[in-house]
């Protein structure tokens, strides 16, 4: 799809649940596993043990089978360029996050991401869509940024990645256009709110209540959102991380096994692909989709 294209269509999205239309992603070709935060910390402190070790053409392999449901789904993929240096930019929720106003560049606080603003900056004018603000108060990055439904937003740090004061920011941009944002810390083990929280339809959310705060749970049940539980040790190994695709339609993993059975006895078509080489390297399906056109919800 060219340029003019995509400038004739709808841009944005009030909702991270409606008929998903249009996604960004990257090409993980110049992948590797380094240090990167707590989740491949892990990985990489107890590959001893487990036998993990990092395979590329096995990334390829599991990106291009997400990138097959997508299609398969009438999802139009878009992708911001690959660079060398940038080797974690195909992880395209974090350098920016879609809004109903436009699009958000994020500051990322990591020294090998530090520099993927570039690539999403430069998606985002060669395709004619509008940058509504930059973070610019503190460190934040696009999986702190949750649209629940329509008029309200969670909004998370946990210091490594996001940062309070870059977290606040963007709140107020928020509630400046007349929208809920609530600011919330959370456990760095999580590194984001996608990893604690994703809307999955109208009024009804995956999230691991144990590992959210009282007060924080209590705020999402008091508008109304349903919360399909999950256990600690499906969330740690990112299985809140999914993507509603619409429709009754969701893109998981395999590894969020319970999960995937609670949401197909709620009568959801679930995809779980074998994400491994990135949910080790540090993200899941949700962290590497930023969503740029969903229905209105």
């Amino acid at each position: 799809m060219d340029s003019s294209t995509v400038a004739t269509r709808k841009w944005g999205i009030n909702n991270d649940y409606a008929k998903l239309t249009d996604v960004l992603l990257g090409k993980p070709e110049y992948f590797k596993w380094v240090e990167a935060g707590p989740l491949i910390g892990r990985t990489l402190a107890n590959a001893e043990k487990t036998g993990h070790s990092f395979d590329l053409q096995l990334a390829m392999k599991q990106h291009s089978e997400m990138v097959s449901i997508y299609e398969e789904n009438d999802v139009t993929c878009h992708y911001l360029d690959s660079d060398e240096v940038l080797h974690r930019n195909f992880f395209a929720r974090d350098s920016s996050a879609m809004t109903p106003w436009g699009a958000l560049i994020c500051h990322m606080q990591l020294k090998c991401r530090r520099a993927d603003y570039a690539t999403a900056i430069k998606f985002y004018q060669e395709n004619d869509i509008p940058i509504w603000k930059f973070a610019t108060a503190g460190h934040f990055e696009g999986g702190d940024f949750n649209i629940i439904e329509p008029g309200r937003v969670l909004i998370g740090y946990c210091g490594e990645r996001s940062e309070k004061e870059g977290s606040e920011q963007v709140a107020e941009f928020v509630r400046a256009e007349g929208w809920e944002a609530v600011v919330a810390p959370i456990s760095r083990e999580f590194v984001h709110m996608d990893g604690l929280i994703v809307p999955l339809a109208e009024k009804l959310a995956v999230a691991c209540i144990d590992a959210m705060e009282p007060w924080l749970v209590d705020i999402v049940r008091g508008w109304g959102i349903e919360i399909v539980d999950v256990s600690y040790r499906e969330a740690k190994n990112l299985g809140v991380n999914l993507v509603a695709l619409g429709e009754g339609k969701v893109l998981s993993m395999a590894g969020a096994t319970d999960l995937n059975a609670k949401m197909r006895a709620m009568g959801f078509e679930v995809y779980d692909p074998d994400m491994s080489m990135f949910t080790l390297g540090g993200g899941g399906v949700h962290c590497l989709s930023q969503a740029l056109c969903r229905e209105d919800a």
